[in-house]
């Protein structure tokens, strides 16, 4: 589990066991002596943290041979070596995290292999979105595109400024971006010419956080509850509906759907440490 905490920095924690009945810590931050492992990535104030994917991968082992020629596998991209983070202050890190999963205990130490900021570019970093070797950060400045082809090697592809943007949230080639002034869209085909569709937002008095779960997004929108967004077609977004479950929730501030079981079930950050699970049977 890979997790932004701030002054902390980014800190990777040992949930092999999250669902074990057997075990009485299940999330630990590693199962020996903290002298044996470090895996925590220090900086100033780390907003968020992203991986290429979550799939179980070891890049190094992809390698040889039976890869190569039997298997006619291509190499994995370079990205898919790292961890991503942003930190407002710092802008962007990156961490090998291969370590993680080479099957050996005693060489978990987590250092930093990139960190970019060129000019302040990346001020106030607070959220990011990988889509391949292009990712997308929430800044000061708006929507910073930058292409990793070479992960060591940013390059700044665009920029779209955006009104105090908080989060975004990638499907196809339309990039969903929340804002001061609600739920927006940002067609992404060509990063280097991003496009904002005009005339096509979700007013949302306090819109945070935002999952992409086929045809509805799902705004964490603070006070309102959790917005439900049509966006079938991404160009004409439409308001589905704002439940707040009478009440109830009134401070969202983010939200996750299930990728399994027809995503039946969003789970909702309800304040401070407050957790609510929603059934989806129907959006």
């Amino acid at each position: 589990l890979y997790a932004a905490d701030s002054g902390n920095g980014m800190r990777v924690f040992d949930v092999a066991s999250v669902a074990n009945k057997g075990f009485g810590q299940r999330i630990i931050t590693a199962p020996v002596s903290p002298l044996g492992q470090d895996t925590r990535i220090g900086s100033k104030d780390a907003t968020c943290v992203a991986l290429p994917t979550n799939q179980p991968i070891h890049p190094d082992r992809n390698q040889g041979d039976l890869m190569r020629v039997t298997n006619e596998e291509p190499p994995f991209h370079p990205i898919y070596n790292y961890a991503l983070i942003t930190d407002s202050k710092e802008g962007l890190i990156l961490t090998d995290v291969n370590t993680l999963s080479d099957g050996e205990p005693r060489n978990n130490y987590l250092r930093r292999a990139l960190t970019w900021n060129p000019d302040g570019l990346l001020n106030g970093a607070r959220h990011i979105t990988v889509g391949g070797h292009i990712v997308y950060v929430i800044a000061d400045r708006g929507l910073v595109i930058l292409d990793l082809d070479d992960p060591l090697k940013p390059q700044l592809a665009s920029v779209v400024p955006l009104d105090d943007g908080r989060a975004s949230a990638l499907q196809f080639r339309y990039l969903f971006v929340t804002d001061r002034s609600g739920l927006r869209v940002i067609e992404i085909t060509d990063a280097k010419k991003p496009r904002l569709v005009q005339n096509n937002t979700v007013a949302l008095t306090d819109a945070q956080r935002i999952y992409v779960a086929r045809t509805y997004a799902y705004v964490a929108a603070g006070k309102q509850g959790l917005a439900i967004v049509d966006v079938e077609r991404p160009e004409k977004m439409k308001l589905y509906q704002l439940f707040d479950a009478e009440g109830e929730m009134r401070d969202v501030r983010d939200v996750v759907v299930a990728t399994t079981n027809a995503s039946l079930f969003a789970y909702v950050a309800n304040g401070a440490a407050r957790l609510a699970v929603l059934q989806l049977t129907s959006p």
